[in-house]
Order: structure tokens, then C-alpha cells, then sequence
């Protein structure tokens, strides 16, 4: 009975988090909805040993499983879109054409950020050679706490270019992200290819998040099919939409379904789950640059000082790469002179 009694109460749980995120009418409709709910569940608990008691208690345990079939075939039939009244930031997806060596990519982002509600919009079509393709860094950035992060990958070519690649929640107009929201459908995903300025320094600037940069330990054969991997993996977003989930699918997940393709042999670990700790579980697999402890790298990563020297305006556009990236182990000098 203690079991099924748990079973209950995680049902009629969940079930108020659909009703919460969900449900369309009026906050005080939905309140009263939730609140009928758990009332729902806590009887169908009390009615559990029916058996000893007679079968006046069997209603309860109907009505709810009733309930819980209604809540499924409404789960069921929420479908994600890409047609809504998107946020500015992730109104539109990126597009990829690559013949050989030659990318070409409509729609990245380079929004120059002076608050989180103060940018002037910007959208680009840049051209990359894959053969010039010559490092990748992984961003993390902190926004609460040591145990939540946002990850992203920044890619770099030898002619001065870099790449940065973000799955996020595509919010609507006026939305802002909820963990909890994540796991009830609330949010699409999206894949978002950006400059650097933008979506790297409106975190460690615009933001204020504690943002930490690594280099990773790839070999340069491994650095085209990642590249081409985040390119596939916002193509299939962009044919078909798809739900952000808390835990399945978010902007740590996507990184290691990416490099699994590459590395077929990584583990699995709880670190992919908490994303804080995802630069520690990528140096456990030999991930990060060589030689160094990770608490030298973590320490030696945190580029908000450096990135707080360079204005938003500032005249040269590759300053604030150049910035964050000096005294990173495994970076070459030449990547952050100026």
C-alpha cells in the first residue's frame, strides 16, 4: 500500500505541474483546477485498503484514475510548433549549405547587448571553411548556483573566426524560463548558431553570470563532424519541432548526444544531469587541456574580468574573444594578442 500510496502522490504531482504550465484559462480557474486535483489524489490515497473497508472508497480511486487518462490524452496531444509570437532573441533558426569545405549559414545571431531588454537586433549570413576549422571551447555559464549552467561550444578557425553554438529554450513574447516549465512542454528548442559578442558576452556582461571558458582537448579530425553534428542537429529541429526538456534534452544534453557520435564510448554520468559539473565530468574523459588540474582550469577559465574590460561598443570586433581567452590553458598566445 506504501507504494502504490507514492505512485499517487507523484501522479497527482505531476499532474498539478500540467495543470500549472498548461492549462489556458485564468489563473484563478487554474488554481481551483489544481487544488481539485490534489484533493483527488490525497482521497484515492485515503481509499487504498478498500477492501478491508467495503467498497464505499472505490469511487475515489475511479475518479482519479479517470483523471490521470484525461491529463494523458491531453499530454499526449500537446505538439510543439514553430509558429509562434517568438522572443526577438530566438525569432528566427539558422540555416546551413555546405558543399565541401564551404558553409554557408543564414541567420546568426550577433545582437549587440547592452541590457537583457536593451540590444539592437542582428541576423548575418557568414561563410566558414571547415579546412581552416582549428579549435573548440566549451562555455559554461553559471546563473544559479554551482550546480546549474548553460552550456555552449565555441568553435574557432585560423583565420580569426569563431562559431558559437547554444540549444535553448525558444521563449514566446514576454516568456521568461522555468526549470519546472521544462518539464511539462512548456518550451520549444532551438538551435542557435551566434557570434561570440553576442551570446557569450550578454551572459558574462549584460547578464552578470559568472562564465567559465576551456579549451578542449579534440583532435583536428574530430573538430568537422562536431562542427557538422550541431549543423544536422538544427536542421532536424527545423524540419520537426521539438519540446526542451529539464533533464533529456536541454543545452548539455545536445553536446554529448553530439559528441557520443564521435566518441562512442563516453559514459554516462550525473554530471550530465547537473550541468554545473559538466567541464569536470569532460576533463574526467580526458576532454580538457592536458597537464593542469581542473581546478587550475576552473580558476584560470573565469573570464569576467576580462570580458567586463571591453565595452560593447568597442571598436575592434574580435577584442572580446581575444579578452576572455587570455591565460586559458591550452590557448596559444597568438589567439589573444592584440
Amino acid at each position: 500500500m506504501g507504494l502504490a500510496a507514492l505512485a499517487i502522490l507523484a501522479v497527482a504531482a505531476w499532474g498539478a505541474g500540467l495543470i500549472a504550465f498548461q492549462f489556458p484559462g485564468a489563473a484563478l480557474l487554474r488554481n481551483g483546477l489544481i487544488v481539485l486535483w490534489c484533493l483527488l489524489g490525497v482521497a484515492a490515497c485515503v481509499a487504498l485498503p478498500w477492501r478491508r473497508r467495503g467498497a464505499a472508497r472505490r469511487p475515489a480511486l475511479i475518479a482519479f484514475a479517470a483523471g490521470f487518462a484525461a491529463l494523458l490524452a491531453w499530454w499526449s496531444a500537446i505538439a510543439p510548433s514553430q509558429d509562434r509570437d517568438w522572443a526577438d532573441d530566438v525569432a528566427r533558426q539558422f540555416d546551413a549549405q555546405v558543399r565541401g569545405d564551404r558553409v554557408v549559414l543564414h541567420n546568426v545571431r550577433n545582437f549587440q547587448w547592452r541590457s537583457e531588454s536593451d540590444y539592437t537586433p542582428r541576423w548575418e549570413t557568414r561563410e566558414y571553411d571547415l579546412s581552416r576549422l582549428s579549435s573548440a571551447d566549451l562555455v559554461l555559464s553559471y546563473w544559479m548556483g554551482p550546480d546549474i549552467a548553460h552550456t555552449l561550444v565555441s568553435f574557432g578557425f585560423d583565420d580569426g573566426q569563431r562559431l558559437v553554438f547554444s540549444l535553448e529554450i525558444r521563449k514566446q513574447r514576454g516568456e521568461s524560463f522555468s526549470a519546472l516549465g521544462g518539464f511539462f512542454r512548456r518550451f520549444e528548442q532551438v538551435l542557435v548558431a551566434a557570434d561570440e559578442r553576442d551570446i557569450v558576452r550578454t551572459r558574462s556582461n549584460a547578464r552578470g553570470e559568472d562564465v567559465y571558458l576551456y579549451r578542449l582537448n579534440v583532435p583536428p579530425r574530430t573538430l568537422r563532424p562536431m562542427f557538422l553534428g550541431f549543423l544536422a542537429k538544427a536542421d532536424a529541429l527545423r524540419r520537426a519541432p521539438s519540446f526542451y526538456n529539464t533533464l533529456t534534452s536541454n543545452c548539455t544534453t545536445v553536446v554529448f548526444e553530439i559528441a557520443r557520435h564521435v566518441v562512442p564510448d563516453l559514459p554516462l554520468d550525473y554530471r550530465l544531469l547537473a550541468a554545473g559539473h559538466f567541464a569536470e565530468y569532460v576533463y574526467d574523459q580526458g576532454g580538457l587541456t592536458p597537464g593542469y588540474s581542473y581546478a587550475q582550469l576552473h580558476e584560470r577559465g573565469y573570464v569576467n574580468p576580462r570580458a567586463r574590460s571591453i565595452p560593447a561598443d568597442a571598436a575592434d570586433a574580435d577584442a572580446y574573444s581575444r579578452a576572455i581567452r587570455r591565460g586559458v590553458p591550452g590557448i596559444a598566445a597568438a589567439e589573444t594578442a592584440p
